[in-house]
């Protein structure tokens, strides 16, 4: 006989979602006030916040953005043009072209990053909550103030 499919809790999936949505909108909002598009916020954020010993090259981003290479060279072209980030070229291999952040866009960056994370410190609670929830597979737990105990 065959087993019957798991529950699924759409109510926290939808939640989920929700509250994702609702950063997103925030993050949004905040880039375009510091007067960057969103996407370069997440340029600038993915290039800085790349993992030890990898480089940032176009491909690297493309694939950390989860975007097309030339949909990824059309925003470093547009964030060239800001003054956000330069290339630069390998001293070896000039054929290899990296990406970085100038001065403006580091300190872009920086302002973004402390309203993200203080949008985190406030809104992220509900976030976590909810994801724990379906984590733990709570199967219609998912209340307010529930806390919800890995399962082993």
């Amino acid at each position: 006989m065959p087993k019957p499919a798991p529950s699924v809790d759409y109510q926290a999936l939808a939640e989920f979602r929700y509250q994702i949505r609702k950063f997103l909108t925030f993050s949004q909002q905040a880039a375009r006030a510091a007067g960057i598009d969103p996407q370069q916020h997440q340029l600038l954020l993915a290039i800085r916040g790349l993992p030890e010993g990898i480089k940032p090259s176009i491909r690297v981003l493309a694939e950390r953005l989860q975007i097309r290479h030339h949909s990824a060279v059309e925003l470093i072209d547009r964030s060239v043009a800001h003054g956000l980030v330069q290339r630069q070229r390998d001293g070896i291999d000039r054929r290899q072209v990296t990406i970085h952040l100038t001065a403006k866009g580091e300190r872009l960056l920086g302002e973004l990053s402390l309203h993200h994370r203080d949008e985190l410190r406030t809104a992220g609670w509900e976030l976590a909550r909810v994801l724990r929830s379906i984590i733990a597979g709570s199967n219609g737990l998912l209340r307010r103030g529930t806390k919800v105990s890995r399962r082993r």
